[in-house]
């Protein structure tokens, strides 16, 4: 079992890495191989809906110049997500946003991987981050995993964050959690247990 953490900061070992890290270390205690996947500081597009990723046969995107593409091709040996985020202006960043838009509109099946979001920030705007973050899971049929308290760290520094004792817990409880999910479901197949009935998507338009 594998979970692929991405870094949705422009800082590769900033605050945001220091929250995945606790995670990463208590889902490598409860078996579990981990990967801390930095988005990167280059430019990152935003999806403009083309539907090149749907006419390739590995889902990749039309554009090139950043690490989407890798990252698809990472995910599929996936069985778990984690993704992280500081909060700019009470959102998640707008390189990590660009980057989730394409990777789910690339039509990887994401569906029935457990996912979960962790955010980063030096005060306020965590939740609103945070609920922003989840509701690609819960497009995408993935089990969202929550720990003790929302999933959130509070630092201006890696340091700082290291002094937030609660949510330092709350990373570690997710890894714990993360890490029972993936093995339910790991048993669950190996005791016959198949993934629901796939339905095609019905779309309803308001206005006729």
């Amino acid at each position: 079992m594998k979970v692929l953490l991405i870094n949705g900061s422009p800082k590769k070992e900033g605050c945001t890495y220091t929250a995945l890290k606790e995670v990463a270390d208590e889902l490598e205690r409860n078996g579990v191989e981990t990967e801390i996947f930095h988005i990167g500081t280059a430019p990152v597009k935003g999806c403009m809906g083309c539907g090149y990723c749907a006419k390739t046969g590995n889902h990749q995107c039309v554009y090139n110049d950043d690490t989407l593409n890798e990252a698809i091709l990472k995910a599929k040996d996936a069985d778990g997500f984690v993704f992280g985020s500081p909060v700019h202006y009470a959102s998640a960043s707008g390189a990590i946003t660009s980057f989730l838009d394409r990777l789910f509109y690339a039509g990887y099946p994401m569906a029935h991987k457990p996912g979960a979001a962790v955010v980063s920030c030096r005060r306020g705007g965590a939740t609103a981050a945070l609920d922003q973050l989840n509701k690609y899971f819960t497009i995408a049929q993935m089990p969202v995993v929550s720990s003790n308290y929302w999933n959130m760290v509070h630092g201006n520094t890696p340091e700082e964050v290291c002094q937030d004792k609660e949510g330092l817990q709350t990373m570690r409880i997710l890894g714990r959690n993360m890490a029972w999910m993936l093995k339910c479901i790991e048993a669950g197949k190996n005791n016959g247990v198949a993934v629901p009935e796939a339905e095609a998507k019905v779309k309803t338009n308001y206005i006729r």
